[in-house]
């Protein structure tokens, strides 16, 4: 069951729910929307070279008020609100249509599992063939809350525990140097 805005004011006001900082008009009818950090990661290309999952690759860190997005090209951002999502939920988060017009894409892998706790690290692409240039504290994607039929055995205690900081892929740590997955 999808939450609703007076669903989600009442999680909040319980403190089951966090999402902090939270400012007036960014609860919507069914999602809360959430705000572009200013700071980003950049696969240096040529530090790099190839992506390889078993290997660590070089980013680039920037912080700044304003960032352009290259046409298609592929950066990594975070929310400005820090979240806890309870064990009895899950999250999915949304570009904001707005910004999906222009040709941006916003993912965060898909769901925000049960427990976690964190900013969001955000998976921007500008499939456009003209630049985008995005700027810090704008609503850049929504959050929608998720009721499941019970609470999570396992709630999320992974990697990405506790985020603060855009964070680079780290699947790498489940990749044994052989490219082959742990047992």
């Amino acid at each position: 069951m999808i939450l609703s805005d007076r669903d989600i004011k009442e999680l909040l006001a319980r403190g089951e729910l966090v999402i902090e900082p939270l400012g007036d008009g960014q609860i919507q009818p069914a999602s809360v929307d959430l705000r572009l950090a200013d700071e980003y990661l950049v696969i240096d290309p040529l530090a790099t070279g190839v992506l390889d999952v078993a290997g660590r690759p070089t980013y680039r860190r920037i912080k700044s008020d304003r960032i352009t997005v290259q046409p298609h090209s592929f950066i990594l951002g975070r929310t400005v609100e820090y979240v806890r999502i309870p064990k009895g939920y899950t999250a999915f988060v949304e570009g904001r249509s707005s910004i999906g017009r222009l040709g941006l894409f916003i993912e965060n892998a898909g769901w925000v599992d049960p427990g976690f706790e964190g900013t969001i690290t955000l998976e921007l692409y500008n499939a456009n063939a003209v630049p985008i240039v995005l700027r810090a504290g704008m609503r850049i994607c929504q959050i929608v809350i998720v009721k499941l039929l019970s609470e999570a055995e396992k709630p999320y205690s992974g990697k990405y525990q506790g985020q603060r900081s855009v964070t680079e892929s780290r699947i790498y740590e489940e990749i044994g140097h052989g490219g082959e997955a742990p047992p």
